[in-house]
């Protein structure tokens, strides 16, 4: 007769071990209904709680090995070593092949280049940013592998983030309370990615920088200007813009995004009607006075030229003929209400004076020549994000 061999105490070491990293894994990942589950405080605390759980189940794991397992007949002893095998791959799997900071590295090689040495072709989109005369563009191909970019412009330290679950970009300033924080990309809740900064251990969403739990939750990172549009276009504007060079590191990485700033992905409900409003549908997004207001991207191609109101806020949304590089501007200029349309020449006019504008904001030609419309701050995202995010948006489609 064979003694008691316990093995509740083993299946519970395996538990410890196996069950935390695995539920983690998948809440933190794109798989299958993770996604919209509302689960980011559960993940944050899963956490803090692995590592300690993992000691637990290795402890009892080793107790059972010295007191009970050879006990065991053969065959229960193929079975544990087998089923032992089987966590060690989990582990694998968990702690490093699905690990958001494994798989999406940060460069530590941050190299710019003039628009002259520059390797970057023009037709490429980029996320642009200015400050204290110093210009600087970010290659969406390259800043959608990384997710983000911790780096400096004109003497202040910027955090450039990209998510390519929900097709967004923003730019944060990574200074928390007077300290300068790092941070590391944890996961995706929601199809929006998720970073930590490394001093309060808070987690913040990358579309809205709103701390969602730990420390600081409510808190808001401080969002600062930039535009999206293509190199080129950017160039137009700033011919002197210092331009991020990829990192022959992560050349694979890069030819995995290669076209995602061109496609626009088609899902089952968008086949036979092309009109169709689906998750993956692209938008431009704006904030007016806390009012969001998201415009459907395929209509704006077709309409090129919107004039619009949000919260008084008079507001011209321009798409340009190359369909990638838009435009969101105040169309209340000093005092007075402008309404635009385009010329024959694809440049922008205003019925109240007849004078001609740039995509950039700037009157060329006419009695309001030197004048400049007020950027506004505009977003593309995909719809399942901007609707997630921003519950009380307004839709435009025409």
């Amino acid at each position: 007769m064979i003694n008691n061999t316990r093995p509740y105490i083993f299946w519970i070491g395996i538990l410890l071990l196996l069950m935390p990293g695995l539920i983690h894994a998948y809440l933190l990942m794109p798989f299958p209904g993770s996604q919209d589950i509302n689960a980011i405080t559960l993940c944050y605390y899963l956490e803090k709680i692995i590592l300690p759980l993992r000691i637990l189940g290795a402890a009892l794991m080793l107790w059972y090995f010295v007191a009970y397992f050879r006990r065991n007949t053969l065959t229960a002893r193929i079975v544990k070593l087998v089923v032992m095998l089987i966590c060690l791959g989990s582990y694998y799997y968990t702690d490093y092949t699905y690990k958001a900071e494994i798989m999406f590295k940060e460069t530590q090689k941050v190299n710019f280049a003039n628009a002259i040495k520059s390797r970057v072709p023009h037709s490429y989109l980029v996320i642009g940013v200015v400050h204290n005369g110093v210009a600087k563009a970010y290659p969406i191909i390259y800043l959608g592998y990384h997710h983000k970019m911790q780096d400096n412009i004109g003497n202040k330290a910027i955090m450039v983030t990209y998510c390519t679950m929900c097709r967004t970009g923003r730019v944060y300033d990574p200074v928390i309370n007077g300290v300068k924080q790092s941070f590391r990309l944890v996961g995706a809740r929601h199809y929006n990615a998720i970073i930590e900064d490394v001093g309060t251990k808070t987690w913040w969403y990358q579309s809205t920088g709103y701390a969602a739990v730990g420390p600081m939750k409510g808190a808001h990172l401080a969002e600062i200007p930039y535009e999206q549009l293509t190199l080129g276009g950017w160039l137009e504007k700033y011919p002197g813009s210092l331009i991020l060079q990829p990192d022959n590191l992560f050349t694979n990485d890069y030819l995995d995004l290669n076209n995602y700033d061109r496609l626009q992905a088609i899902d089952r409900d968008s086949i036979e009607n092309k009109d169709t409003l689906y998750k993956k549908s692209w938008m431009i997004g704006v904030i007016i006075s806390g009012q969001p207001k998201a415009y459907d991207w395929r209509a704006m191609v077709k309409k090129r030229v919107l004039n619009d109101k949000i919260n008084n806020t008079n507001l011209i949304v321009g798409m340009q003929k190359d369909s990638m590089n838009y435009h969101v501007y105040n169309a209340t200029l000093n005092g007075r209400q402008m309404h635009f349309s385009l010329t024959p020449a694809d440049m922008l006019t205003d019925a109240e004076t007849s004078s001609i504008w740039d995509w950039s904001g700037n009157c060329v030609a006419g009695s309001q020549k030197g004048q400049k419309l007020g950027k506004i701050q505009a977003y593309q995202e995909y719809w399942r994000s901007w609707k997630q995010f921003h519950p009380n948006t307004l839709f435009w489609k025409d």
